[in-house]
């Protein structure tokens, strides 16, 4: 998978028929937590880590429009036994040092709780999109899901220390329909 990296296929503004997962992908906060908030037996599982080479992407912040090599890892958070949101974060390899170091060592540990324990990290603005089946998000999100639904909602940003980028893409599944918003 080459991660799509072009913001101009993504939308700022969710639209209105964002339904039941409305609430998730507005939060600002960290995702990690507020499921945690809701779920006692919450784990992350991780599914793959590479180095990748990513395109070139018109539009959006300079710092991810130009090819870069970088790790590209995946993720999936469980609720018990319910996949409830599969992740995708994009790490180029200029970033990971100093304070972001270890991020290409997570394994199971969840990456928001790097991003958001450290105050001087800033977040971009959130963007949408709604997949369908041909996707590679949609396919690789749903590939845990026994009837996969006809759409996923995803929502992504780019978080930002001392102007080095990380670009995190989150998926919902419908699991997170189960948890209270």
């Amino acid at each position: 998978m080459t991660p799509d990296l072009n913001p101009m296929r993504w939308q700022e503004r969710l639209p209105e028929r964002g339904g039941g997962y409305r609430p998730w992908l507005l939060d600002r906060g960290s995702l990690t937590r507020r499921i945690q908030r809701r779920c006692a037996a919450f784990s992350v599982r991780h599914v793959r880590q590479r180095q990748v080479r990513t395109a070139s992407a018109k539009g959006g912040p300079a710092e991810i429009r130009q090819p870069m090599r970088a790790l590209l890892r995946e993720v999936f958070l469980y609720c018990g036994d319910t996949p409830v949101v599969y992740a995708c974060s994009v790490l180029p390899l200029h970033s990971l040092h100093d304070d972001w170091q270890g991020l290409g060592r997570l394994g199971n540990k969840p990456l928001g709780e790097a991003l958001f324990g450290n105050p001087r990290v800033r977040r971009a603005p959130l963007c949408f999109k709604k997949l369908s089946p041909r996707h590679e998000l949609h396919r690789r999100a749903s590939s845990l899901l026994p009837n996969a639904p006809s759409c996923l909602w995803a929502r992504r940003s780019i978080f930002f220390l001392h102007r080095r980028p990380i670009l995190v893409t989150e998926v919902f599944l419908p699991g997170i329909l189960e948890l209270a918003a």
